[in-house]
């Protein structure tokens, strides 16, 4: 089995070699770590070390689920950094737990306890397991800054139930399979954008829909949900946005590309910046490769593209070196009022989710931007 650096374990190591015990752990692990990219949170060493614990069978996942909670309850100092990590280590354990739990019920119920399960004591603004009871807009930086149209608030219980009771109903019996994952794309694309809750809605659609895969005989294959999470909440952006004025109208086709490799075992390349609504304006002009990016697409007024997974600290950082890409960690410390130490962790935080790159040497390198 490959060596794991401190922040990472090598699922797919267990995935390929280890026992089906093993196996089926390390899938549920690595799902519920790659989605917490979906809100730019990134899970800690202790986490991954606990959920090696627990893969090994040294402890279940309940002992799991303990040992977290009661790491954060004993810390006696905290840093503004610390309230993401604990809400990633916390709420990665507890998706771990209902994965591996095989009971379901398909109903806007099992939707509310999965939310309540997953955010409880975590949400101190938002009710965990409560429809929210207000209307909301998000700005989405694969949007240029603008939002999806999301349920009215005093409408959520009433959609829920129509969408779930016409799911219920439909007779998959004679779909081919690529018909099938047609048809559960859009309920999935549906289903969200309802976004019954104040927070936390692309993490609980993402729950409840591997669980209703699984009740439908589907093998849920976990590398699209660990690797690219992010482009998963971009594609359900893109599936519920349209703005006929622009000529931009809802678009599943990258949706659909997740769930073929989640369910058909195809291999699309699932990138961010294809679903960006300027994307084919961007390839007409500037072409396309491997390495290109979005970084010449429209931003906000604070030059930052809007809606990046990143906390406030790191947002900040990204700021300052696109201001200045030779910046030293000291620098940055003054900037941002900061330890050196938090800028540093935050810094490679950036570059594991490949939107900071160091180029050149420690001393006369530069960072670059990578949106």
């Amino acid at each position: 089995m490959k060596k794991e650096n401190p922040f990472e374990i090598d699922f797919e190591s267990y995935i390929r070699e280890g026992e089906p015990d093993k196996k089926e752990k390390s899938i549920a692990w690595s799902i519920a770590t790659g989605l917490q990219q979906v809100d730019g949170l990134t899970p800690s060493p202790y986490l991954y070390e606990t959920a090696k614990r627990n893969i090994e069978g040294e402890i279940s996942i309940e002992e799991a689920k303990k040992i977290i909670d009661s790491y954060y309850e004993s810390k006696t100092s905290r840093t503004e950094d610390d309230d993401d990590t604990e809400e990633a280590d916390k709420v990665s354990t507890r998706i771990t737990e209902l994965l591996s739990e095989k009971s379901f019920s398909f109903t806007p119920n099992q939707l509310l306890s999965i939310h309540e399960r997953l955010f409880k004591g975590v949400f101190y603004k938002v009710k965990a397991g409560k429809f929210r009871d207000y209307n909301i807009t998000k700005k989405e930086w694969v949007l240029n800054g603008d939002t999806v149209l999301y349920a009215n608030a005093d409408l959520i219980n009433e959609t829920l139930k129509y969408d779930f009771e016409t799911e219920k109903n439909f007779d998959y019996s004679k779909l081919s399979k690529e018909d099938a994952v047609k048809h559960i794309t859009r309920f999935v694309a549906n289903m969200w954008q309802i976004h019954p809750f104040g927070e936390g809605n692309t993490r609980t659609t993402a729950v409840f829909t591997i669980k209703y895969l699984r009740s439908l005989g589907f093998n849920v294959n976990n590398e699209p949900f660990e690797k690219h999470s992010w482009y998963f909440r971009n594609a359900l952006v893109r599936a519920n946005y349209t703005n006929m004025q622009k000529g931009i109208y809802m678009n599943t086709e990258y949706l659909e590309k997740f769930f073929r490799n989640i369910l058909l075992g195809e291999n699309n390349e699932l990138k961010k910046r294809f679903t960006h609504i300027d994307y084919d304006e961007y390839i007409e002009k500037f072409g396309d490769n491997q390495k290109s990016s979005v970084q010449n697409l429209p931003v906000n007024d604070k030059n930052l593209p809007v809606n990046l997974p990143v906390n406030k600290v790191q947002a900040k950082l990204i700021s300052f070196l696109k201001e200045n890409p030779s910046y030293t960690y000291d620098d940055l410390a003054e900037k941002i009022n900061r330890t050196r130490e938090t800028v540093r962790v935050n810094l490679r935080k950036l570059e594991k989710m490949n939107l900071l790159k160091r180029v050149g040497a420690d001393k006369n390198g530069h960072w670059e931007v990578i949106e």
